[in-house]
């Protein structure tokens, strides 16, 4: 399953809850989600150790447009608009958690 979540983890819990209950599969950050997936952040430690359960991939372009780009931690994939489509196209499923 595709789990796409756009929200900023410190803003909302989304992120959190996704990985509380989300059965294993890919995490797709976009929006303000892409937050999560820098390296500094209060949410790093949960980030990487959710990296044993899912796929995590941030969209580039959200990245590029909060500056973010080059803080992204070792381990979480980029991907272009394309790259979603492709996320999209290669799950069965996607949810969104808002």
């Amino acid at each position: 399953m595709l789990h796409i979540v756009n929200k900023s983890p410190t803003e909302r819990k989304s992120l959190d809850t996704c990985l509380r209950i989300a059965a294993p599969g890919t995490i797709l950050l976009i929006e303000d989600a892409v937050y999560a997936a820098t390296r500094g952040t209060e949410v790093e430690a949960r980030v990487k150790a959710a990296m044993q359960r899912f796929r995590i991939c941030a969209l580039l372009p959200d990245l590029e447009a909060r500056a973010v780009a080059d803080r992204v931690i070792e381990g979480v994939a980029t991907v272009d608009y394309g790259g979603f489509v492709d996320l999209v196209a290669e799950h069965r499923n996607c949810q969104s958690w808002l």
